[in-house]
C-alpha cells in the first residue's frame, strides 16, 4: 500500500465512519479497486482508531461529565445529574458486553467477509433499509433516565452485528436507538460513546498485526487523515440526526451497494 492510497483510505474512513454508510464496506470496496486482495484488517483498525480519537475530542465534555458524575454518584450517592451520568456509563458497559462477545466468538467469520466485496454490497443494501425505516418511526423523547437495560442490550447487539462490513455501525446503532424511542440527540450521542470501548477492543485484538499489514509509517498517515476528516463528518452527522434526516443516506447506501455488487472483483 502506498502513502497516497493510505491517505485516500483515511479520507474515506473519516467520512464514512460517521456518515451512516459503512466505513468498512467502503474500505473493502476501494481496497478491491486498488488490487489489495488480502484483507487489510489491521490497517482498517488503525483508521478506526483515528476516528475514535475524533469521537473523544468531539465528545470530550460528555466523557468528562460522565466520569465525574459517576465518581460523584459512587462516592457520595448524589442524585440528579450525577445519577443520570452514572446510569449512562452503566448502559454503555451493558451494551458493550454483547458487542465484545460477538467480536471475540465470531472474529474469524467476520474477518473472512472483508475479502468478499459482493457480500459487503448486499449488506449495504440492508443498511439502506434500516436508515429508510427511521423515517416512519414516531418521534420519542426517551432520556437517559428513562432508558433501560433492554434498550442498551439491543443497541449493543446491533453494534456487534455491525462488525459485518457493509452494515454501518453508526447508522444501525442510531437507528436502533430511534426504534427504541430514544430522543434523537441521545441516540446519536450514545452510538458514538458506545464506539469507544468497541474500537479500543478491536484495536487491542489486532495490534500485533499492524506491522505486517501496511507498515507503521503508512498506517500513521492514514490514521491522522481519518482523525481530522472524522471531526468534520461527526459534526455534520450530529446535526443531521437532530433534524431527523438520517433516512436521506439510505439512497446512497442502495446505490453504492448495487455498484459494489456489479463492479467488485
Amino acid at each position: 500500500m502506498t502513502v497516497l492510497q493510505a491517505i485516500f483510505l483515511g479520507v474515506v474512513q473519516g467520512l464514512t465512519e460517521f456518515l451512516p454508510v459503512s466505513s468498512s464496506g467502503h474500505l473493502v470496496f476501494f481496497q478491491s479497486v486498488f488490487g489489495l486482495t488480502e484483507p487489510q484488517l489491521a490497517f482498517d483498525v488503525m483508521l478506526h482508531l483515528g476516528t475514535l480519537l475524533a469521537v473523544i475530542v468531539y465528545f470530550r465534555a460528555d466523557v468528562i461529565r460522565i466520569l465525574l458524575g459517576t465518581w460523584a454518584w459512587v462516592r457520595w450517592r448524589r442524585g440528579g445529574e450525577a445519577e443520570a451520568e452514572a446510569k449512562l456509563l452503566l448502559w454503555i458497559v451493558v451494551a458493550s458486553i454483547p458487542t465484545g462477545l460477538m467480536g471475540v466468538l465470531l472474529k474469524d467469520w467476520f474477518e473472512s467477509l472483508f475479502s468478499m466485496p459482493k457480500t459487503v454490497g448486499l449488506m449495504l443494501l440492508v443498511t439502506g433499509l434500516l436508515l429508510w425505516l427511521t423515517r416512519v418511526v414516531k418521534r420519542n423523547e426517551k432520556t437517559t433516565r428513562e432508558m433501560g437495560v433492554l434498550d442498551a442490550l439491543i443497541i449493543g447487539i446491533t453494534q456487534g452485528i455491525a462488525i459485518i462490513p457493509g452494515i454501518s455501525r453508526s447508522g444501525s446503532t442510531i437507528s436502533a436507538g430511534l426504534f427504541r424511542g430514544l430522543n434523537r440527540e441521545l441516540a446519536g450521542k450514545f452510538s458514538f460513546l458506545l464506539s469507544i470501548p468497541a474500537i479500543l477492543g478491536a484495536t487491542f485484538l489486532e495490534f500485533r498485526e499492524i506491522d505486517a499489514a501496511s507498515g507503521i509509517g503508512v498506517t500513521l498517515f492514514g490514521m491522522a487523515v481519518s482523525f481530522f476528516v472524522g471531526l468534520v463528518a461527526l459534526k455534520l452527522l450530529m446535526n443531521i440526526v437532530k433534524k431527523g434526516k438520517l433516512s436521506y443516506f439510505s439512497y446512497y447506501c442502495w446505490a453504492v451497494g448495487v455498484l459494489m455488487i456489479l463492479l467488485a472483483k
